[in-house]
């Protein structure tokens, strides 16, 4: 009979919901209100959408300080908003093109996503251990327990297919407004659509998990009856013969 899953430690949920607030201010409010604040002041579109991803690496900063660790979460945000830097510069300094390439490093994502299904634990596993917990070593221990079970590794899989998948049909669409919205139109675009889609991933994300949750617990409880039956019956034949 397996086992069944530890209930999750207590969660401190002031901070998660901090957390969520600083990541939300400085990922889709920031940017927009420094890309027309830079425009504002004459600097040209190119920059003032380079200067506009000065938001996410405030908000990194903030957590690595906060909590004084780096995880896999950061590490993979510090490179993304690295790889954004350095192919800002490649190519002409044209703002429609540094447009493009901001959607195909969401698109970059959505590879990353698929190819870390070949890895140890998928890239889901990681992003669900940063929001799913209050970052605490005993909520993060909690989580990486769960990786013994087998239902749990499937759903992190097929999570990670999912966001794979949308987060590619995303930055198509993308590329697609970018010559179709202007500049300013397709900043907010940018740091709008990303969170539209990723709440509902989030959405998803939740239902699919709290469905298969309650299929495991009905298949354990099922499993535990007819357990339960089966001695039941043992004990009868025992008193008969």
């Amino acid at each position: 009979m397996s086992t069944p899953a530890p209930q999750a430690p207590a969660r401190k949920g002031s901070q998660a919901a901090i957390g969520w607030l600083l990541s939300i201010a400085f990922n889709a409010v920031a940017p927009i209100l420094i890309y027309n604040a830079a425009h504002d002041h004459g600097f040209d579109d190119f920059t003032s959408i380079l200067l506009s991803g000065l938001g996410p690496v405030v908000d990194i900063v903030i957590y690595l300080a906060w909590h004084r660790r780096v995880d896999e979460f950061a590490i993979i945000s510090l490179l993304f908003v690295a790889l954004t830097g350095i192919v800002s510069f490649i190519g002409p300094h044209d703002a429609r093109l540094l447009l493009v390439k901001d959607s195909a490093i969401t698109g970059l994502f959505g590879v990353v996503c698929l190819l870390s299904l070949a890895a140890p634990r998928p890239l889901m596993f990681y992003f669900g251990r940063k929001f799913a917990t209050d970052g605490t070593p005993e909520q993060a221990a909690w989580w990486n327990g769960l990786w013994q079970y087998e239902g749990f590794r499937l759903v992190q899989r097929n999570l990670t297919i999912g966001w794979g998948v949308g987060y590619l049909a995303e930055a198509a669409a993308r590329v697609a407004l970018v010559y179709t919205l202007s500049h300013g139109q397709m900043v907010t675009v940018n740091n709008i659509l990303p969170y539209v889609v990723t709440g509902a991933l989030v959405f998803w994300t939740i239902t699919y998990a709290r469905r298969s949750q309650a299929q495991g617990a009905a298949r354990a409880a099922a499993a535990a009856a007819g357990g339960a039956v089966g001695a039941g019956g043992a004990g009868v034949d025992a008193a008969l013969g």
